[in-house]
């Protein structure tokens, strides 16, 4: 499926990211951004990018940013639509994808939680919506979810799963649109626990954060929750279970504890201090390890 014109919407963390590897699949990728400053940074980091996967040079050359959506959607074949998460914001754009993109391109949006349905809930033809869910950095982790609404039709889901599988994600095919999908709802269970622990003075965030690093942590690249159940026995499952289960934390809302670290402009690694105290330095150090451990994952699945 290479050769085709594709439209991103969006230069900034995720919509550079998508440019870049469909770019690199040989496709011709229009990015629209309304931010000079976006747009104006962009080449800086598409060659970061380039540089840390050791693509062609030549393969930026298939990027151009645009400040006006019509031209940089005239005749494309697929939509990655990846703006800021606020629902109003979507939908006025997908509305206006609608009447500037053909019947037959694929409108597809990259929001973390917010239901496909939601999106296009006002559009004429909504069966060519499709959410597509791309981890963060989206060159560089492998998987995608597809979610697939009640009105999408079967060949989007095809299509979609396809144009990704060429580029050499791993799509998944998620069969009910609801919030989260199915990758934010089991990160953000883990998390709703592991700010209870800590909230309750079980441990401190440090300690936390060890105990899934070196812990279950260290083997989930590997073995998935439902697969390590199967591993050890569903018997055992269910004994722990039986214990465990009823002991959860079952906050109907955010965390107190949370929220008042926000109110306070605790606010994580950005302002010094979250869950846990950070110098610009240790913060940068994160970063930095992250990035350098994704991009030696995504040079190794080329190799094999």
């Amino acid at each position: 499926m290479s050769g085709q014109t594709i439209g991103v919407i969006g230069a900034g963390l995720m919509g550079h990211g998508i440019g870049y590897l469909l770019a690199a699949a040989g496709h011709t990728v229009r990015i629209y951004d309304p931010s000079a400053e976006w747009r104006n940074s962009l080449p800086e980091r598409l060659e970061s990018a380039r540089a840390l996967l050791g693509g062609e040079p030549a393969l930026l050359g298939r990027i151009s940013a645009h400040d006006q959506l019509p031209p940089a959607m005239k005749d494309v074949s697929f939509v990655f639509e990846a703006a800021p998460e606020k629902l109003p914001l979507k939908q006025q754009l997908f509305a206006e994808l609608e009447s500037l993109t053909a019947p037959e391109t694929i409108l597809a949006s990259n929001s973390s939680a917010i239901p496909s349905t939601r999106i296009g809930e006002k559009l004429k033809h909504r069966g060519r919506v499709i959410g597509t869910h791309f981890w963060n950095p989206p060159h560089l982790v492998p998987l995608v979810e597809v979610i697939q609404n009640e009105k999408t039709s079967e060949a989007v889901v095809a299509r979609t799963i396809e144009l990704l599988r060429d580029a050499g994600k791993t799509p998944v095919h998620v069969r009910r649109d609801i919030p989260g999908f199915v990758g934010n709802r089991l990160q953000h269970a883990l998390k709703r626990e592991a700010i209870a622990l800590v909230a309750a003075g079980v441990c401190d965030a440090e300690t936390l954060d060890m105990v899934v690093k070196q812990g279950f942590g260290a083997r989930m690249a590997v073995l998935g929750p439902l697969e390590q159940s199967d591993l050890v026995g569903l018997d055992l499952t269910l004994d722990i279970s039986e214990v465990l289960v009823a002991d959860l934390d079952r906050s109907a809302g955010p965390s107190p504890f949370l929220r008042a670290k926000v109110a306070a402009g605790k606010l994580g690694m950005k302002t010094g201090e979250g869950f846990r105290k950070w110098t610009p330095e240790q913060a940068d150090a994160v970063r930095e390890r992250l990035r350098r451990f994704l991009a030696e994952q995504a040079k190794a699945r080329k190799k094999t």
